[in-house]
Order: C-alpha cells, then sequence, then structure tokens
C-alpha cells in the first residue's frame, strides 16, 4: 500500500538509488507512475507493505517501507532492485554505478568516480566540509537528519589527504 512519503514513521527502512545523471521532467514522471504502482502492490511474502517513494534533486530515487506494519523481506527487497533495473534498461539510467559519488556543490549535484576522488581532494577542488549524500543511510530519520552531511563525517572521509585529518 503507497502512502505519502512524510506519512510514514522515523523509523521506516530506506533505500537509496543515484541515478547516474540528473533526470529530465518526463523521465521522473515517468519513474513516478513506475514507482507508485509498485509501491501500491509491493509485498512481503504474501503481506501487504506499508510502502512510499520519493525521487531528490532529480536524481536520487528513495524507497520506503514501515516496517511496523509488515517486515520487508529479501524476496520483497529483490523485488524492490528489480523495479529499479527494468527503469535503468528502458529509460538508459543507470541507478546502480556504485563507483559515482555525488556531492552538493554551489548547490547542485555533481558526481566523481571513485578513482578520481583522491587527486580531486588533494587539489583543494573537494575538502572534509564539502557536502555529500551518504546513501548508505538506512531509515527515514537518518535520511531527514544525516544524508546530507559533509565529507569527514561519511566513509569518504578516508580519500581526504592525511594531512586534513585529525590534525595531522
Amino acid at each position: 500500500m503507497f502512502v505519502p512519503f512524510d506519512a510514514l514513521p522515523p523509523n521506516a527502512r530506506i533505500w537509496i538509488y543515484q541515478s547516474d545523471r540528473p533526470l529530465n521532467s518526463e523521465e521522473e514522471k515517468h519513474l513516478m507512475g513506475s514507482l507508485k504502482a509498485f509501491c501500491e502492490q509491493w509485498k512481503a511474502h504474501g503481506q501487504e507493505l506499508k510502502t512510499s517513494f520519493k525521487i531528490e534533486r532529480n536524481q536520487f530515487v528513495i524507497l520506503a517501507v514501515d516496517e511496523n506494519y509488515n517486515d520487508a523481506s529479501g524476496c520483497s527487497i529483490d523485488g524492490s532492485v528489480r523495479i529499479l533495473k527494468s527503469l535503468q534498461q528502458e529509460g538508459g539510467i543507470n541507478f546502480f554505478d556504485r563507483g559515482l559519488v555525488a556531492f552538493q556543490i554551489e548547490n547542485e549535484v555533481q558526481t566523481f568516480y571513485l578513482q578520481e576522488l583522491k587527486n580531486i581532494f588533494l587539489s583543494g577542488r573537494l575538502t572534509a566540509s564539502t557536502l555529500t549524500f551518504d546513501n548508505l543511510v538506512a531509515t527515514k530519520s537518518d535520511f531527514d537528519k544525516a544524508w546530507l552531511t559533509t565529507v569527514d563525517k561519511t566513509w569518504l572521509g578516508k580519500y581526504l589527504p592525511k594531512s586534513t585529518v585529525a590534525g595531522g
């Protein structure tokens, strides 16, 4: 059963899928229709799930399940991956490139590949205080509080030059 994202409790479980590029309005409209239809029928072991989604900044799909209602199962989570892969295939949008990291720079989403980060941090283009999107947050509350955070508060801190870490 689909419910508005804001109606979900803070402990609702979320999964974030980042596209490899900004979505245009037609793509976003198509995704919204497909994801709403998916959420309306999303089940775990035949049990209805209370679900939602939202698209943020034309580049991130956030799927959510209120596990106070019914728990998501491995099979139901696989179903959500299948719908994203299907949408990826039909739209030419990559939602599964884990080597692409997003940052907020001058209020815009900019992406860089992991293998570029060490040199970009060394150049000073990105710093410990640069805002990044922590797509590993697991609950709606964490999404609201910590999804957009600084590099030094995420796993990306390991790419920072040693001179910027812990007074080194």
